[in-house]
């Protein structure tokens, strides 16, 4: 199966997404939107394990990767919406979606704001919660150091990764290190900062909003997260309505590169129970 990479017209710009699958319209869809500083490769061993029995949609978020650059901020309903620009720019009715940290912010949102366009929800390292002091903080530095520096440059990648990565997978994991500072060295950080402070300083606690969703959602956590420590990903879930929560040993803030055979796993198993009146769709040839 070939990658084709589209760009889609949304209203934050031209967005650069991954499309791969088996070929079938009535294949089932999945969207996956990663984290901060990450782009579509985040995903590549969920593309790889899904795309033999469904459409899969790897995002370039907005700002980053491929898709065009940011000039202003943006509202999380701004970003569900570039879902569903993507969706039906691509014949899409109903997807199921991963999002990771951001994408599961969004992934939220999105469930919330579109509950006819999404089957399952899988939200990885997500949060519902407004950040705190110390988040707006560090955040506010990185971006200071990172304009001074002229990119996401030594001494702040270490940082970077520590944000990102916990003890096991920088002690036992090098090609997730490597992945990790691969993407922060590529962004285009005037581009990155409107993200940024979107998504960190700006970011709205929508625990009320979730509290509406009525999809079937999965919360994963990084037991060795410190960006979203294990108890602001247990609050999300239990604000979500009927939410399952898991826990996943020996990783931090990006389990679908740290351990992506497990993350597999649950989200093969959680479609497989809860995903059956809710599967991602085509719209028919014409629609």
């Amino acid at each position: 199966m070939r990658d084709r990479t589209l760009r889609i017209g949304t209203r934050l710009g031209e967005i650069a997404v991954t499309v791969r699958g088996n070929g079938s319209a009535a294949a089932p869809a999945i969207v996956m939107w990663p984290s901060l500083l990450m782009d579509h490769t985040l995903w590549a061993a969920q593309v790889e394990h899904f795309a033999g029995r469904y459409t899969t949609v790897a995002v370039d978020p907005p700002g980053h990767g491929r898709s065009s650059p940011l000039g202003r901020t943006f509202t999380f309903d701004e970003c569900a919406d570039v879902i569903t620009a993507i969706l039906d720019s691509l014949g899409i009715e109903r997807t199921h979606l991963l999002g990771n940290s951001w994408g599961a912010m969004i992934g939220g949102t999105f469930a919330a704001r579109h509950p006819d366009r999404i089957g399952c929800a899988v939200l990885l390292n997500g949060t519902a919660s407004a950040p705190p002091n110390r988040q707006r903080f560090e955040y506010g530095a990185l971006l200071t150091m990172a304009r001074l520096l002229g990119g996401v440059r030594p001494p702040l990648t270490r940082s970077v990764v520590r944000a990102f990565l916990g003890p096991t997978s920088r002690r036992e994991r090098p090609a997730a290190v490597r992945h990790v500072l691969a993407g922060a060295r590529a962004v285009d950080v005037r581009s990155v900062s409107y993200a940024i402070r979107s998504v960190v300083p700006l970011r709205p606690d929508q625990s009320e909003l979730f509290g509406t969703i009525r999809t079937p959602v999965l919360v994963v956590a990084g037991r060795e997260d410190t960006t979203f420590p294990l108890p602001e990903v247990r609050r999300m879930a239990e604000v979500i309505p009927g939410a399952e929560l898991q826990i996943l040993d020996g990783a931090a803030h990006l389990v679908a590169l740290e351990v992506p055979d497990a993350v597999n796993a649950l989200v093969d198993d959680f479609i497989d129970r809860r995903g059956s009146s809710h599967r991602g769709e085509h719209l028919p040839p014409g629609m």
